[in-house]
């Protein structure tokens, strides 16, 4: 597809695209004209910007702004004086989609309260990638980033997602991959199945798939390089007997829910049992009493 004259940029507009999160042929036609025509680019780092124009073929002739996590702020205003003025503005950060996990939140925000349109060329994602590549249940997922740094808080994070019925993903920094994985032994338990993707898209892409205690045990056993994404399964289903839910269920009752509302709540909490069940156990429960 030719896109030398491709239009895709609307003046006025603030377009926020995917890059490419390793090899640069992943770089959307959109993407390749929108570098050619902006007015305007917002980089998390202007030099990768122009190091992936360079090896994209594409001349720059935009003003170029560092726009990052420190900045932020203060530089979403400049962005928006540009779009009112009728640029052509674009935003990308290092590698895959503005806003998830990075810069970019805040103009679309701040874009959407002031009525100055947004457009987003869609593209290379880490995240998705990894999951893809995981071999995981891709049905039902969440994205969770980055984990906190210090070993106590990463621990209360995890244990909040200990029984998350859904895939998670995670990003880590390779200097805390280890600790990572061997606290994710710790509350997830040994056998739970999980994938680190190291590297994706690049020329040593690595993707490790096991239980989390053979991924630790590897990277206790390697010195992990590269950028990280972790994907871990969802908790196995608790086996749940209703006939130990219906004090609950009794419990709302009591405190002047109908019995029937009362079982359809607790139902909402406990997935693997029906409201029915639940009813029925507790008129069991009440009649022996």
């Amino acid at each position: 597809m030719e896109t030398e004259n491709k239009t895709v940029l609307t003046p006025g507009t603030i377009a926020l695209a995917a890059t490419p999160i390793g090899n640069p042929l992943d770089a959307s036609f959109r993407l390749v004209a929108a570098l050619r025509e902006a007015d305007l680019i917002a980089a998390e780092d202007t030099r990768r910007v122009k190091r992936l124009a360079s090896e994209l073929g594409i001349r720059l002739t935009a003003r170029t702004l560092a726009y990052h996590e420190h900045n932020e702020v203060e530089r979403t205003e400049t962005l928006l004086e540009a779009a009112r003025s009728g640029q052509k503005v674009l935003l990308v950060t290092d590698a895959g989609m503005p806003v998830v996990s990075d810069p970019g939140f805040r103009a679309v925000d701040a874009a959407a309260r002031e009525g100055i349109a947004v457009d987003v060329f869609p593209g290379p994602s880490a995240p998705l990638t990894a999951l893809v590549h995981s071999g995981i249940a891709p049905d039902r997922f969440a994205f969770e980033g980055f984990l906190p740094r210090t070993s106590s808080k990463r621990l209360s994070a995890l244990e909040s997602l200990s029984r998350e019925a859904r895939t998670l993903i995670f990003f880590e920094s390779p200097r805390r991959t280890r600790e990572c994985l061997e606290a994710m032994v710790d509350v997830f338990g040994a056998e739970r199945e999980a994938c680190v993707a190291r590297e994706l898209t690049k020329t040593h892409e690595e993707i490790m798939r096991g239980t989390l205690a053979e991924l630790a045990a590897w990277a206790r056993e390697t010195e992990v390089l590269g950028e990280i994404a972790i994907v871990v399964a969802p908790a196995p289903p608790r086996e749940e007997n209703p006939a130990d839910l219906a004090a609950l269920v009794l419990a709302r009752a009591e405190a002047g829910e109908r019995l029937k509302d009362a079982a359809k709540a607790v139902a909402r909490e406990h997935e693997r049992v029906s409201a029915r069940e639940l009813y029925d156990a507790a008129l069991a429960h009440k009649n022996r009493g």
